[in-house]
């Protein structure tokens, strides 16, 4: 049951159910950029068009064939050109997510669980994920819990750590209904399937 219960909070904080914006299509490290940078090693737009709307394809075909026919020309032109065929690609991609473009994130930038969510697809291993994640959710919480055991015991001696206190409380707190409503969202969402 622990492990459904996890699995069901990874997915829907990766599928963005919780409302919460997990993006990481926006960094090089992403599976956008990735895949666009093979497309336009290999010369195959096709592996880039799944990111976009069907209204858009012809948009990133044509900025794809203007950027490969620039692949060997001066290198400093060429990469400018990338580019802005990246940051259209993702923009674009991010417009069908109902999401703002904010600009490409550098390698690195990615949040770990999301790391291993996509090392998870790529090694075809939920297991290992799980087990990560089930361990973080856990120190996470357990750690806010004994800031708030511990501010509880002076919490009255001043208005300064009662303070101290609430702003604990309200933290770890606020956690566990973030991830109820996950599990809230989830049930009413497989509901309506």
């Amino acid at each position: 049951m622990k492990i459904r219960i996890f699995t069901i909070i990874v997915l829907s904080m990766l599928t963005g159910i919780s409302g919460a914006p997990y993006a990481h299509c926006d960094s090089y490290d992403g599976p956008v950029i990735k895949d666009a940078l093979k497309a336009l090693e290999i010369n195959n737009v096709n592996l880039v068009l799944k990111w976009v709307d069907q209204k858009d394809e012809q948009e990133i075909i044509d900025l794809f064939n203007k950027t490969y026919s620039l692949k060997g020309s001066d290198k400093e032109i060429y990469e400018i050109v990338e580019k802005y065929f990246l940051e259209t690609l993702v923009r674009l991609h991010r417009a069908t997510e109902g999401e703002p473009y904010t600009g490409l994130k550098p390698a690195g930038s990615v949040e770990p669980i999301v790391k291993m969510s996509d090392k998870a697809l790529e090694e075809q291993n939920i297991d290992d994920l799980l087990v990560n994640l089930n361990n973080h959710i856990s120190s996470v919480v357990r750690e806010k819990y004994k800031k708030v055991i511990a501010l509880a015991k002076t919490k009255d001696e001043t208005i300064e750590k009662g303070r101290e206190y609430v702003v604990a409380y309200i933290d770890y707190t606020h956690t566990l209904e973030a991830i109820d409503g996950i599990l809230e969202n989830v049930s009413l969402h497989h509901a309506n399937d």
